[in-house]
């Protein structure tokens, strides 16, 4: 190509486009067209009547339902608020009821009100749904935690690119110090949201605010290790990882039970999986299975300490062997700002 001008340009139009493709694969994907795939679901009744409706249920479902019986409403309730089912029908001749937890999935609730809803019209009965986990009057539809993790996202990969860019000539253990520095700051505005701004949590607010804090600076440090080997990359790596793959497996909108088994077996250990779901517990379910959702932020920030452990020790062995070989000339400092300013650019916010 002759014109240097036209190929830089062309080179930097390959990321813009590489995220339309990925953002349009992972949505469209994980949100289009939600249906059961093992949805969990109970049916409440002892005896042989039981039994064989429960199997009538799953046989004409298919994969769509896992169908299971328990002996008493109150052992479904514990399983609903444990979140191994999305629903329990409870057999009654004159008064069927659908008992289903919203904030753990609103969308899960209302898929498994249209499989139990025709089933009690057979019967010539209306269906009584009980909710026994709703959310916040603030959150109607619980799905302001997914909202909330949007925020929080962000505000962490978009602040990588500014530490990586313009924060380029500073010795990583700077740059590690601001990356503590700015996920505590994005925390913050997390906990704001989530508390005095839009009352999605009532209580536990500093809970909220250290779970934004594991989730942020996992994401920064993991950006910040990323950035000495990617460069100007390190955008589209960021939004692959907590964009495309992120959002579309955190349960946010759609638990895994309505996705396809990729996004379903992602939502099993990736960070936004567990701040959503982390969330959920804590608010609404008297923190059960809390511990694995903050083992999984934990994780998430392990791995991100040692990608900057690791860049750092690239980077002084660069500067070891940059002082061995005979000094080169600096490149122009107008270059480096145009560089600084591209790669800034490229942080696209969704």
């Amino acid at each position: 190509m002759r014109s240097p001008a036209l190929r830089h340009v062309l080179t930097h139009l390959v990321t813009p486009l590489l995220m339309c493709l990925g953002m349009g694969l992972a949505y469209m994907g994980a949100f289009v067209t939600p249906e059961p795939n093992h949805l969990p679901v109970a049916v409440v009744g002892t005896g042989p009547e039981t039994k064989v409706f429960a199997q009538t249920v799953k046989d004409k479902a298919g994969d769509q339902l896992d169908v299971r019986t328990v002996a008493s409403r109150t052992a479904a309730v514990d399983l609903l608020k444990s979140r191994d089912i999305t629903g329990a029908y409870v057999l009654s001749a004159k008064t069927p009821e659908l008992v289903v937890a919203t904030a753990a999935s609103d969308m899960g609730a209302t898929a498994v009100e249209k499989v139990f809803t025709p089933v009690a019209g057979r019967q010539g009965v209306p269906l009584k749904v009980t909710d026994v986990a709703p959310p916040v009057s603030d959150d109607p539809t619980g799905q302001g935690l997914f909202f909330l993790l949007i925020a929080l996202s962000i505000g962490s990969y978009a602040s990588v690119a500014a530490l990586g860019a313009a924060g380029a000539g500073l010795p990583l253990r700077i740059r590690a110090l601001l990356a503590v520095g700015v996920s505590a700051v994005v925390s913050v505005i997390g906990a704001a949201l989530a508390g005095p701004v839009f009352h999605l949590a009532h209580h536990d607010l500093a809970s909220v605010w250290a779970m934004s804090w594991l989730y942020s600076a996992g994401i920064l440090f993991i950006g910040v290790g990323l950035h000495t080997f990617l460069k100007r990359w390190t955008t589209l790596a960021m939004m692959v990882l907590f964009v495309m793959l992120n959002f579309t497996s955190s349960g946010g909108l759609f638990r895994p039970e309505l996705q396809n088994g990729f996004f379903g077996t992602l939502h099993a250990f990736w960070n936004g999986a567990g701040f959503v779901e982390g969330i959920r517990s804590l608010l609404y379910f008297d923190r059960d299975g809390l511990s694995g959702n903050v083992g999984t932020l934990v994780a998430w920030l392990v791995i991100g300490l040692l990608a900057t452990v690791v860049a750092g020790a690239v980077e002084r062995a660069r500067a070891r062997r940059a002082v061995q070989e005979e000094p080169v000339s600096e490149p122009e400092p107008v270059t480096e700002m145009a560089e600084a300013e591209e790669e800034l650019e490229e942080s696209v916010a969704v």
